[in-house]
């Protein structure tokens, strides 16, 4: 859990930014895009299992490395979505009173960004968590002493055919929590979209 959201933490504060500079300056959206599409090129568990192998297995560069892969995604998301709200007459208007660029930002667009973004957190938690489960599985997760299911279900595989709840009560842990932050994220859409208010 604490990998997950530490990485939709840093995925979403350094994409949310990305996207919204990209997505906002004309200037800085073809260069920051071709980054971000060779980030997407790479496999997001190769390259996860590349940067624990490099820098050690401890709970920072675990997130790291997972947030990494997940950077492209969200700027790409957020930068879709301020390419349309910079059209839109209440982002002009601002502009036409000479508002300054951080203020049409923070209270113009990033309200109006914010709910699918909480949507691809509450993703990008689940998809977190499954891969550290991987990486653990594979023993270059986090490691002892803290717990992990993935390292819970590497050390239970042993014992598979003598006591098949080691394996299994991990992973139906593992499949719960995905399903509930989906549905979290689903509600969290539902609550704070300013077009269903």
């Amino acid at each position: 859990l604490l990998v997950g959201a530490g990485t939709a933490l840093l995925s979403l504060s350094l994409g949310g930014l990305l996207g919204m500079l990209a997505g906002y300056f004309r200037t800085l959206d073809t260069v920051l895009m071709r980054v971000m599409d060779g980030l997407m090129a790479i496999p997001a568990v190769l390259l996860a299992i590349a940067l624990v192998a490099a820098l050690g297995a401890s709970v920072a560069t675990v997130v790291v490395a997972i947030a990494i892969p997940e950077v492209p995604r969200v700027t790409r998301l957020v930068r879709s979505l301020v390419l349309s709200l910079r059209e839109e007459p209440f982002v002009e208007a601002a502009r036409a009173l000479a508002t300054p660029t951080p203020q049409i930002l923070w209270r113009h667009i990033l309200p109006n960004v914010l709910a699918p973004v909480i949507v691809l957190a509450t993703m990008t938690m689940a998809s977190a968590i499954m891969t550290e489960a991987a990486l653990s599985f594979l023993g270059l997760g986090v490691q002892e002493p803290i717990a992990s299911w993935g390292k819970m279900i590497q050390l239970g595989q042993g014992y598979f055919w003598d006591a098949p709840w080691l394996c299994l009560i991990p992973g139906l842990a593992i499949a719960t929590t995905v399903f509930a932050f989906n549905l979290f994220g689903d509600g969290l859409r539902d609550a704070l979209d300013p077009r269903l208010k």
